[in-house]
């Protein structure tokens, strides 16, 4: 079992990648989550000699690009030519700044099976990964699963698991661990105040069940990412202090090295 510790960009809205890297490595990640949107650094549309830029700048810093968090809806309403186009540019851009896997949203009850098909050969060659999170129209990971396990490759299309979102559906940790198998492709470790109180918390300040999901996830390998959601809930504390917390969660479960080891004391 290996995990690879990073955070999301979405913590600290509108800061440059330069400084994002900074706040990555003062916590001891090995990468960052970048944030795909308009109002970022990141963003669709993005030239070729700036995604470069940024690739040389992480490789520079040792970080790696642990996923593009994009916005894609697989599952929205309408047609599919809009949401293929979108899908292929997160990939080619993943591809360009060497970023593994894209993150997309389902965002509806639209069907995502032609959407996924016509950019499985396009994810192949790339080699990047296709994950749909647990959110929003399919917030479990049973019905996240059911937009991807029709392909029967898990190498190209998977699940990211929000710590969140299952939880609150009536999921259970376990149940979500064992219907993902192995197509539970990501995890974000994040924390809320209550069931019915979505503002986020530091990891191990709220009530998701993070001590059951560290304890499943123990022989599973994989990127363990914090999503701090600062972009939507702009009177949180600064990233740092949750990316506290979170590492020293990931310290507790995930298999460390020796400059973690102090957080166990």
């Amino acid at each position: 079992m290996s995990w690879q510790f990073a955070v999301s960009t979405l913590g600290m809205p509108g800061l440059p990648v330069r400084e994002a890297a900074r706040t990555a490595k003062s916590h001891h990640c090995t990468g960052l989550e970048l944030r795909v949107h308009p109002d970022e650094e990141v963003h669709l549309g993005l030239s070729a000699s700036a995604a470069k830029a940024v690739r040389t700048l992480l490789d520079g810093e040792n970080l790696a690009v642990s996923c593009l968090a994009g916005y894609a809806k697989i599952t929205s309403p309408g047609h599919d030519r809009p949401v293929v186009d979108e899908l292929k540019a997160l990939i080619d851009l993943a591809h360009r700044i060497g970023a593994p896997q894209i993150r997309v949203f389902p965002g509806g009850d639209g069907d995502a099976r032609p959407r996924i098909a016509a950019v499985l050969d396009d994810l192949r060659s790339a080699g990047v990964r296709l994950l749909v999170e647990t959110h929003d129209s399919h917030p479990t990971g049973a019905a996240a699963l059911d937009l991807v396990a029709g392909f029967g490759a898990p190498e190209l299309a998977a699940v990211l698991w929000d710590a969140v979102h299952p939880w609150r559906a009536g999921e259970p940790p376990a149940v979500t661990n064992e219907r993902l198998g192995p197509y539970l492709g990501y995890f974000q470790v994040k924390d809320v105040a209550g069931r019915g109180t979505p503002t986020p918390v530091p990891p191990g300040e709220g009530v998701v069940p993070l001590h059951e999901c560290g304890e499943l996830l123990r022989s599973w390998s994989g990127w363990v990412s914090l999503e701090w959601e600062k972009a939507w809930y702009p009177e949180l504390p600064p990233v740092d202090v949750p990316l506290r917390a979170a590492a020293a969660w990931f310290a507790r479960y995930g298999q460390r090295p020796e400059k973690f080891t102090s957080l166990q004391k």
